[in-house]
């Protein structure tokens, strides 16, 4: 049997008119370069305080590690759990610790599934809150340091082991 191509279903193409340009005021781009000088010099001057928030989040995380030994692994302690992880994964780099996104999107992999969560090796969990711990108190910032790297590359080899 040789198979036909109809030609009269040879499809259509819609043009959708951009209206972003309307949005935008009709010019891509136009973002004003003092306003960014200005943002990055806010954030600058708030970086003294970095250090200080960075270690708040890792209290939080260690608390809800905590809990989660006292209560057990339940969907609500496991919850509280993965919501710490998943914020230290989007601070750590905007806190100068991009080890500490790295080792926090590898444990938010480990415990992102609400399924299985509570199967997920408590061993592992502390491993990973054990490193952003030990990077904050050791001040190791990023993979290129040789500890970081060991440590979270480590971890994500854990993570993949499990299929994850």
């Amino acid at each position: 049997m040789e198979a036909r191509v109809s030609q009269q279903n040879q499809g259509q193409v819609i043009q959708v008119p951009n209206t972003l340009r309307l949005k935008v005021g009709g010019r891509l781009g136009g973002i004003d370069p003092s306003a960014i000088a200005k943002a990055e010099a806010a954030l600058k001057s708030l970086s003294g305080n970095f250090a200080q928030w960075l270690q708040d989040e890792v209290v939080k995380l260690e608390t809800s590690r905590q809990r989660v030994k006292t209560e057990g692994l339940t969907p609500e302690t496991m919850e509280q759990l993965y919501l710490r992880a998943h914020d230290l994964k989007g601070l750590g780099a905007t806190y100068e610790f991009p080890l500490i996104t790295r080792i926090a999107a590898s444990l938010c992999k480990l415990i992102d599934d609400k399924e299985k969560r509570e199967k997920a090796p408590m061993v592992l969990i502390d491993g990973h809150i054990d490193a952003i711990k030990a990077a904050v108190r050791d001040s190791i910032k990023t993979d290129d340091h040789p500890v970081g790297k060991v440590l979270v590359e480590e971890l994500e080899r854990r993570v993949a082991e499990m299929g994850l």
